[in-house]
């Protein structure tokens, strides 16, 4: 197959973030090893197993990735109600 930028985007990512999400895919997906992907990908070994460890954690506990668009709030925002105070209500000015 030819190398065109088109491939090289997949195969040798350069942002962190996809970086991490192909790496995860090789693993999860295609059923790579983890020491190939962490070499091809030019991850630590050990810390690369980390994050394979933690991604199949949130995935079981229902949590998104952390390169998912779906994130959450923060929990500082969620305790603290949500940011904002919402508007006085016109009755409670009388």
């Amino acid at each position: 197959m030819e190398d065109t930028p088109d491939r090289r985007f997949f195969l040798q990512p350069t942002a962190d973030p996809q970086r991490l999400y192909e790496a995860l895919r090789a693993v999860c997906v295609e059923g790579c090893r983890q020491k190939d992907v962490a070499d091809r990908f030019g991850y630590d070994y050990a810390a690369f197993r980390q994050q394979v460890t933690r991604f199949r954690a949130r995935c079981a506990a229902g949590q998104p990735p952390p390169f998912s668009p779906h994130r959450p709030r923060s929990a500082r925002r969620r305790r603290c109600g949500g940011g904002r105070s919402p508007p006085p209500s016109p009755t409670a000015a009388r």
